[in-house]
């Protein structure tokens, strides 16, 4: 292989590496993101209501069989 090769080449590999590394870091921002609470609409604020209705689930059941 002729040295323009060799560059041709390593500037791929290293074009690749990139996107592929950008790709990975815009994924772990999104899905971070998702992980904080935000006023309703994220994961974490959806997972927060559905504790609390389950909670007032399980106190409702505790005391119907305590009667």
């Amino acid at each position: 292989m002729t040295p323009a090769n060799w560059a041709g080449l390593i500037v791929s590999i290293i074009a690749i590496v990139t996107a592929f590394s950008g790709a990975i870091r815009w994924l772990v921002k999104h899905y971070l993101y998702e992980l904080k609470p935000n006023g309703g609409s994220s994961l974490k604020d959806s997972v927060s209501r559905l504790e609390s209705k389950v909670e007032m689930l399980h106190d409702l059941v505790i005391e119907l069989v305590k009667k």
